[in-house]
């Protein structure tokens, strides 16, 4: 394991991009120890103060866990809250991308794909085929949730404050998702982008119909500025939402394979009746 000489980014985000493709192919398997920290430094040829970097950084994605005088361990499987950043990730060095993604807006997965997308740039990664489907919600119909805090009611200016923010981030991964096409860096690529009805009270990612991430938005009080007056609003808080993992390599007759592949065809189902694209 060494560190690559041409790679822009800290060495501890290469430390931890390693290890967390080390985890991720079970390399290290769950509940195993990690090489100690001296043993990383020497093995990357770093500063132990990068391997506590790439450490930090692995025990936010939820790939491992600290235990106070044993050492730093992979995560159990039975503890399934995961970080998504790692599987979009190790799916982009695939020849052939699909991910889907249905939530109340694609901030989590625009910052998910971009250091991918800036790695097919640079030639560090040479897919031949990638597709996004981003389903969102329709701001132009009324919502029972968002809503005011003060009655329950729809708030039309928080919508349109919503819309602008779903269309920054959806715009972006479209854009740039094209942009690698017509450069010719990928030969297929797609990113789309549809409506339909209410912000659905969950986010759902499904990536290359193998793996499934899904997860209940946060629900709470929430204070913004709509049309220059201060608003109290019961929101939903994507950055507080925990994401849980599921995978076809759990077994064919698991329940984490039976949700992947209900989680793929209801959002196939949606896709082609109910949800229509965006003006």
């Amino acid at each position: 394991m060494k560190l690559d000489p041409d790679d822009p980014r800290p060495p501890y985000l290469q430390v931890a991009t390693q290890l967390r493709a080390a985890i991720l192919t079970r390399k290290f398997v769950p509940g195993e120890k990690l090489p100690s920290g001296p043993e990383l430094a020497k093995t990357f040829g770093v500063a132990r103060q990068t391997v506590q970097q790439a450490i930090r950084e692995l025990r936010e994605e939820g790939l491992i866990v600290s235990r106070q005088g044993s050492g730093v361990f992979v995560r159990e499987k039975t503890a399934r809250p995961v970080g998504l950043r790692p599987h979009i990730e190790e799916a982009f060095k695939r020849p052939e991308v699909f991910i889907d993604f249905a939530g109340f807006s694609g901030e989590t997965l625009h910052g998910a794909v971009q250091e991918a997308l800036d790695s097919i740039r640079a030639g560090r990664l040479t897919p031949e085929r990638i597709s996004i489907r981003l389903l969102l919600p329709d701001t132009d119909r009324p919502w029972s949730l968002p809503c005011r805090a003060d009655s329950g009611q729809d708030e039309p200016l928080f919508r349109q404050r919503a819309e602008k923010i779903t269309s920054r981030h959806a715009q972006a991964i479209v854009d740039s998702v094209h942009e690698l096409r017509d450069l010719g860096l990928v030969a297929q690529a797609t990113a789309q982008v549809r409506i339909s009805g209410e912000p659905p009270r969950f986010k759902m990612y499904v990536i290359n119909k193998e793996e499934a991430f899904f997860g209940y938005y946060a629900v709470a009080e929430h204070t913004v500025a709509l049309g220059g007056a201060p608003v109290t609003m019961f929101d939903l808080m994507g950055k507080d939402t925990e994401l849980f993992h599921f995978a076809l390599s759990d077994g064919p007759d698991s329940t984490s394979a039976q949700f992947v592949q209900q989680s793929s065809a209801w959002f196939d189902a949606l896709w082609d009746n109910v949800a229509r694209e965006v003006a």
